[in-house]
């Protein structure tokens, strides 16, 4: 498996820009050199080092959204202010769709 930086355009009406632009910046360094380091100080193969952090970050889903709790609430309440601002049924139908894309996105890493 080729491991490359991830390099692509998208719209600003993108649902995953903010994740798309996110792998673009952390896909752009290399990580074997850290991890060959790594490798050389545990005596642990490389491909199992990369194997350990590709589960551990995969199964790290609930400690994730722990982590992004905050940030992810601050948003879910500005949509719904937002929208209560507004004090239509239009915007708060806008709020709806914007929550109900963010859960969607959240659970993309329960699976």
């Amino acid at each position: 498996m080729e491991l490359r930086p991830y390099r692509d355009t998208w719209p600003a009406d993108d649902p995953h820009a903010n994740f798309k632009a996110e792998v673009a910046g952390y896909t752009s360094a290399d990580p074997l050199p850290t991890l060959q380091n790594l490798s050389h100080g545990t005596g642990i193969p490389v491909e199992c080092l990369i194997r350990y952090v590709l589960v551990k970050y995969a199964a790290s889903g609930a400690d994730a959204l722990l982590a992004m709790r905050p940030v992810v609430l601050r948003q879910m309440e500005e949509h719904v202010a937002t929208a209560e601002q507004a004090g239509d049924d239009a915007a708060r139908l806008r709020a709806y769709q914007a929550l109900k894309a963010m859960i969607a996105w959240l659970a993309l890493g329960e699976a």
